[in-house]
C-alpha cells in the first residue's frame, strides 16, 4: 500500500479528497433530508444544518479515542434518523400519514405480503433482502462517512475551529435575519427538529391510549336491551358492504370521474326499475390509502379508530358494533362475507358474527387478482350459495367485505354470466388477459385509470347481485372503507368516501329522509359530510334504537 502511495501520491490524495467530500456531501445530505417527497428540492440541500456545526465544535475538543466513538454513534444515528425519514415519505405517500414509531412496525410484514401479491414471490424476498440491506449499509456508511469527517477536523484542527465558527456566526445571522433562499430558511435545523417531533410523536401515542381507553369505555347504546335496538328494521335482510378504497375521488376527479359516474347513473336506473332505490351522502374515514380495519371498525364501532392501538383496545373491549347489535337482538343470525381474511380473524367476536366465511370457505378455485383473492362477482354469488340463499328461520345480517378495487388495480376482473361462475375457474383467461401489476403500479396515469375502472367493477358486481337476488325485504348499506393512495387521489385530497343505503321498501328510506342525502347512488358534492365514527349512532337512532348508556 505504501509503495502504491510513493507512486501515485496525486492520485491517492485526490481519491482521499474525493472519499471526504462525499462523505461530507452525505453528512449533510442526511442532515437535510425533508420527510416528505414532494419538499425534496435542490433549494432544501443548500442551507446551514446547526447540527453540523454543534458536531464539528464536539468532536474538535474531544480526544481521539471518545471523539472515534462519538463520530461512530452520531452516524449510526443519523443512519437512523434518515431510515425514518424515508419510512416517513413511504407511509405518508400510502397512507397520507407519517410513520409511528410505536405502532406501525407491525405493518411492514402486510407491505411485504402485498409486494408479493402484486410482484411475485420473488420480487417480494428480493425486495426484504435488499431493503434490509440498505439499512445496514446505510447506518454503517454514514458511520464510517462521520467518522472521517471528525479525523479531518482533528487533523485541521486551527482551520476547522476557524471555519466553524465562521459557520456559527452566519447561522445565527441568518437566523435572525430570517434570511430565506426560494422561501426557505438559509439556517437550518432540520434533524434536531424531527428527533423532536419523532419524540413528541411517542409520547403523544402513549398518551393517546390512556386517554382512548376512557373514551371508548363510554358506549351510548351499551346497556340497551335487544328488545330496544333497531326495531324498524325486523323482518329485513340486512347487508353492511364495505368496497375497497371506493373514495370521493372516484367520483369527482376529473380522470376517473366520468367512467364511475357513468356507472352510479346506470346501476342507479338500474336498480329503480327493479324497485330498489337509493340515499347517498359521504363519510370521513379514519384512515387513507390502506389499512382499511381502521375504516371497517370506526364504522361499525362508532368511535374514531385511526391508529393500530386503538384498533387493537377497540378489538379487546365489549364495545357494541353496529353489526353485534343486530346478533343481539336475537332475532338476526349473522355472517361475515371475508375473502380478503387468509388466517384466524379473532375480530369475529366483536362484530358479534355468528359465521365467518374467509377466503378459503368460498369454493373458489381459480386465479388471483393480485392482491385479491378472488372477483367481487364470485365472492357475491358464492355468499348467495352457501349463505343468503339458505332457508332460514330468522332473517340475516351480513357484513361483506368486497376486494376487487385493492390496489394495484391489475389484472382487474371482469363481469361474466352468473349463471358460469360455477367454481371461479372461467376467470383464468380474463386474469390472464389482464395487465400486469409491475406495469401498474410504476405510472401513475395509468394507477388512476384502472382504479376507475376497478370501483366501476365492484359497483356493477354489487348492484347486479342486489338486482339478481334481492327481495322486498333486502336492505343494502355500502360504501367505501378509504381514499386510494395520493398515487391516485392526489395531494392533499380529502378522505371522504361515498356511503349509499339502497331498499324497495320506501320506509327504510324514509327513516333518513332528515340526513339530507341525495337521491340515488351518487352523492352530491354538498351532500351531507359526516365523521365515519358518527354512523353507528346515527343508524342505530334512526331506526328506533333506543339509548341506554354504558360507563364503566
Amino acid at each position: 500500500m505504501n509503495r502504491r502511495r510513493q507512486a501515485h501520491p496525486g492520485a491517492v490524495r485526490a481519491l482521499r479528497w474525493t472519499l471526504t467530500a462525499l462523505a461530507a456531501v452525505l453528512v449533510l445530505t442526511a442532515l437535510l433530508l425533508p420527510n416528505r417527497a414532494g419538499a425534496i428540492q435542490p433549494d432544501r440541500f443548500t442551507r446551514l444544518p446547526m447540527e453540523a456545526i454543534l458536531g464539528a465544535a464536539l468532536v474538535m475538543v474531544l480526544p481521539r479515542r471518545p471523539r472515534l466513538v462519538v463520530a461512530a454513534v452520531a452516524g449510526t444515528a443519523l443512519g437512523a434518523m434518515t431510515v425514518l425519514n424515508l419510512l416517513d415519505i413511504g407511509f405518508t405517500e400510502y397512507l397520507g400519514r407519517p410513520f409511528n414509531l410505536v405502532l406501525d412496525w407491525g405493518l411492514l410484514p402486510d407491505a411485504r405480503a402485498y409486494v408479493e401479491d402484486a410482484m411475485g414471490r420473488a420480487a417480494a424476498v428480493a425486495a426484504t433482502v435488499g431493503l434490509v440491506a440498505l439499512v445496514l449499509l446505510l447506518l454503517t456508511v454514514m458511520a464510517l462517512a462521520t467518522v472521517r469527517l471528525a479525523h479531518l477536523l482533528a487533523d485541521h484542527r486551527r482551520a476547522a475551529t476557524r471555519g466553524t465558527l465562521i459557520a456559527a456566526v452566519a447561522w445565527v445571522l441568518c437566523s435572525a435575519l430570517g434570511l430565506q433562499i426560494s422561501g426557505v430558511p438559509v439556517a437550518a435545523d432540520r434533524t434536531a427538529s424531527a428527533l423532536a417531533i419523532q419524540a413528541r410523536r411517542v409520547q403523544d401515542t402513549l398518551r393517546d391510549e390512556a386517554d382512548f381507553r376512557k373514551v371508548a369505555e363510554v358506549d351510548a347504546f351499551g346497556n340497551t336491551p335487544g328488545s330496544q335496538l333497531v326495531p324498524d328494521l325486523r323482518g329485513k335482510d340486512m347487508i353492511f358492504t364495505f368496497i375497497e378504497s371506493y373514495g370521493r375521488s372516484a367520483i369527482e376527479d376529473p380522470i376517473m370521474a366520468p367512467g364511475v359516474d357513468r356507472t352510479l347513473a346506470a346501476r342507479t336506473e338500474a336498480l329503480a326499475k327493479s324497485g330498489f332505490h337509493a340515499r347517498s351522502g359521504w363519510l370521513t374515514s379514519a384512515t387513507y390509502g390502506g389499512s382499511s380495519w381502521l375504516g371497517h371498525s370506526t364504522t361499525l364501532s362508532g368511535l374514531w379508530i385511526d391508529n393500530q392501538q386503538r384498533y387493537r383496545t377497540v378489538m379487546a373491549s365489549d364495545r357494541m358494533s353496529l353489526t353485534e347489535a343486530f346478533r343481539r337482538t336475537g332475532d338476526w343470525d349473522t355472517v361475515g362475507v371475508m375473502p380478503g381474511v387468509q388466517k384466524a380473524w379473532p375480530e369475529q367476536r366483536f362484530y358479534g358474527l355468528d359465521t365467518v366465511r374467509n377466503a378459503f370457505q368460498l369454493g373458489y378455485q381459480g386465479p388471483k387478482f393480485s392482491w385479491s383473492t378472488m372477483p367481487d362477482q364470485y365472492a357475491l354469488e358464492a355468499f348467495q350459495r352457501l349463505e343468503h340463499g339458505r332457508k332460514r328461520a330468522k332473517p340475516l345480517m351480513s357484513e361483506v367485505i368486497l376486494t376487487s378495487s385493492h390496489q394495484p388495480w391489475a389484472p382487474i376482473p371482469k363481469m361474466v354470466d352468473w349463471d358460469e361462475l360455477g367454481d371461479g375457474s372461467v376467470f383464468k383467461g380474463i386474469e390472464k388477459a389482464g395487465h400486469r401489476a409491475s406495469d401498474i403500479i410504476t405510472s401513475e396515469p395509468k394507477s388512476r385509470a384502472e382504479y376507475g375502472k376497478s370501483i366501476q367493477y365492484s359497483v356493477t358486481a354489487l348492484t347486479e347481485w342486489l338486482q339478481r337476488y334481492g327481495t322486498d325485504d333486502t336492505v343494502l348499506v355500502f360504501l367505501g372503507d378509504h381514499q386510494p393512495i395520493a398515487r391516485v387521489s392526489g395531494e392533499n385530497a380529502s378522505r371522504d368516501v361515498p356511503v349509499s343505503i339502497v331498499a324497495k321498501d320506501p320506509k327504510v328510506l324514509d327513516k333518513v329522509a332528515s340526513w339530507g342525502w341525495s337521491e340515488g347512488l351518487r352523492p352530491a358534492h354538498d351532500a351531507p359530510v359526516w365523521k365515519m365514527s358518527a354512523f353507528r349512532d346515527r343508524f342505530l337512532t334512526a331506526y328506533g334504537s333506543t339509548p341506554h348508556p354504558k360507563r364503566n
